[in-house]
């Protein structure tokens, strides 16, 4: 429950803390007094949208803070821990609203986003009013509400489950129908392209290879003549070895007459006839080295054009056409397997659908109890609010086509505000004072089913008085047997059976600088002041003493006496 609210600077509020208590509380005032204020402060701390104008004149910034007193097991300390935030203790909800109309928002003292404190905050309080754009008058939200109600959401998650199952059963069938359809076209084309790749059978890295094989044949037959010539020099028939060897003999034979004038000069022919040999040999290898077969030549130039051409026709390149042989064959074998893909798919999808109408066709029948009942249940509370006349409808339109995530139906909360009147939506067709009192029947009603922990009623009994007041009075206090009420309301009968009582009033007090300013004030009133408030609420300015008997009746009444 809400446990203490805090406002600094917020419009005509410079400081403000009020305690909260379980069961019912309402805060009461005259016109004007700054009611409204308080709710719009409050929504701010719930993540409700921020304005400038907010801030008190003369400031930077206005805070508000929402302290809430939580069992351990409630949703919204699940919400805050899913944001990786420390929920032990109280948990805080602050907003700071600044002049230029920024503003920051923080969940125990951790900054998060405003989308994250709306969200947690819509977790922990409800408000109703005249005006309320929330789930009771958003036609978007009948379906979960009546859910809700019918004890129907863990079969509504199993619909949506059964739902996104067939979703993508159907995206699947007709991703493949695609896939086979367009196999189809191109499957006289496949059948020819893995036949001429089967039969070419290129290899990867077979062009930069064999480029390199032509390259150097071609080199070898450029320099194979000038191998040869060089080779006949040195050691073919040209070859001056074997006259140098005989001029060679000769000198060794006279060595003995002269070995001092003769050694040096048959050491240097022997030297020079090695190495004629040896370069002859090397020529001879070279020789060896440069001879090819041009049919060698040839046969490596026609593989490499029908690599190429190969590549031209399927337009990529040459190193990639065994990876495109492949990718082929694998299509092509995809083709001859897609007839038994299909029905496969296609059993899914209808195994899919039989479950997704299953579900959802329970599920309708389901709603239309629920609406049963919630109308029969709202029933019994509209003649104490004078609403006896009227009728509340739960409208079902339901289309076995329409077939989404929440199932086949459309809900819509609709009224009859008169016998014989056509019925329509609730937010159309009822004024602003049967929507409050229509609303405040159905919060009864669905609080017995689960609600926010804190349910916030601004001037629901606007327009109303009497045993009107008296029964609005009497479901709020019912509401607060169950979960925290707050309520702004002019009524007397609403306000003596609150638990507790709260007076706004404006004061006027002197500023820093002298002058004199307007701010509210909130007061915790006791049993006299209580009285004394209550009797203004009945008898308006002037306060008499048949007003304030009439005060004391309404609360002895409520079983508060003074």
């Amino acid at each position: 429950m809400l446990a203490q609210l805090s406002i600094r600077d917020i419009v005509l509020i410079d400081r403000l803390d009020l305690a909260f208590h379980d069961g019912l509380s309402v805060l009461t005032g005259e016109t004007g007094a700054g009611k409204s204020i308080l709710l719009d402060g409050f929504s701010l701390a719930l993540g409700g949208r921020g304005d400038g104008g907010l801030v008190r004149h003369g400031e930077t910034q206005g805070q508000v803070s929402a302290v809430f007193d939580l069992p351990l097991s409630h949703p919204a300390r699940a919400l805050a821990q899913a944001q990786e935030i420390d929920t032990d203790g109280d948990l805080i909800l602050r907003r700071v609203q600044y002049a230029d109309g920024r503003t920051r928002a923080f969940i125990n003292d951790q900054p998060v986003s405003v989308q994250i404190l709306r969200m947690v905050g819509a977790a922990l309080v409800e408000i109703h009013g005249q005006h309320d754009d929330r789930a009771l008058t958003d036609p978007a939200q009948h379906r979960s509400i009546l859910d809700g109600f019918g004890e129907l959401t863990r079969q509504a998650g199993e619909v949506a489950q059964a739902s996104d199952v067939l979703k993508r059963a159907r995206q699947a069938l007709q991703s493949q129908r695609m896939r086979v359809e367009t196999a189809r076209k191109e499957a006289d084309f496949l059948r020819h392209a893995v036949a001429e790749l089967g039969k070419l059978a290129p290899e990867p890295g077979e062009e930069e290879a064999l480029a390199a094989q032509r390259q150097g044949m071609m080199q070898a037959e450029k320099v194979a003549r000038d191998i040869a010539e060089a080779y006949e020099a040195v050691g073919g028939g040209a070859s001056p070895v074997p006259g140098l060897s005989g001029v060679l003999r000769r000198l060794e034979r006279r060595a003995v007459q002269a070995p001092g004038l003769i050694d040096p000069s048959t050491a240097a022919l022997n030297t020079a006839i090695v190495a004629l040999e040896e370069a002859g040999e090397a020529l001879a290898v070279a020789m060896r080295a440069a001879e090819y077969d041009p049919r060698v030549l040839e046969r490596v130039e026609e593989r490499l054009f029908a690599l190429r051409a190969a590549a031209r026709k399927f337009d990529v390149p040459v190193d990639a056409l065994p990876a495109l042989a492949e990718t082929m064959a694998a299509d092509l074998a995809a083709l001859d397997e897609s007839e038994g893909s299909l029905k496969r798919l296609e059993a899914e999808l209808a195994e899919a659908e039989a479950a997704y109408i299953a579900g959802a066709t329970a599920l309708s029948a389901g709603r239309v109890r629920a609406a049963s009942a919630l109308d029969a249940a709202v029933k019994v509370e509209l003649p104490p609010l004078k609403l006896e006349r009227a009728r509340f409808i739960t409208q079902i339109d339901s289309d076995p086509e329409a077939r989404g995530p929440e199932g086949f139906d459309r809900v819509e909360f609709w009224v009859e505000t008169n016998p014989g009147t056509r019925p329509g939506p609730m937010m159309k067709l009822a004024s602003g004072g049967e929507l409050s009192r229509f609303m405040l029947a159905l919060k009864v009603v669905l609080a017995e089913r689960g609600s926010a922990p804190t349910l916030v009623f601004d001037e629901i009994d606007t327009g109303v008085g009497g045993a009107v007041a008296d029964a609005i009075g009497e479901r709020l206090a019912r509401l607060a047997a169950r979960v925290q009420v707050v309520s702004v309301t002019h009524a007397p009968q609403v306000a003596a059976k609150a638990g507790r009582h709260f007076l706004i009033a404006k004061s006027a007090q002197a500023g820093e600088d002298a002058k004199e300013r307007t701010v509210t004030r909130v007061t915790p009133l006791e049993v006299e002041t209580r009285r004394e408030e209550i009797a203004r609420m009945l008898a308006g300015a002037s306060i008499t003493e048949e007003a304030r008997a009439a005060a004391a009746r309404l609360l002895a009444a409520a079983g508060i006496r003074g």
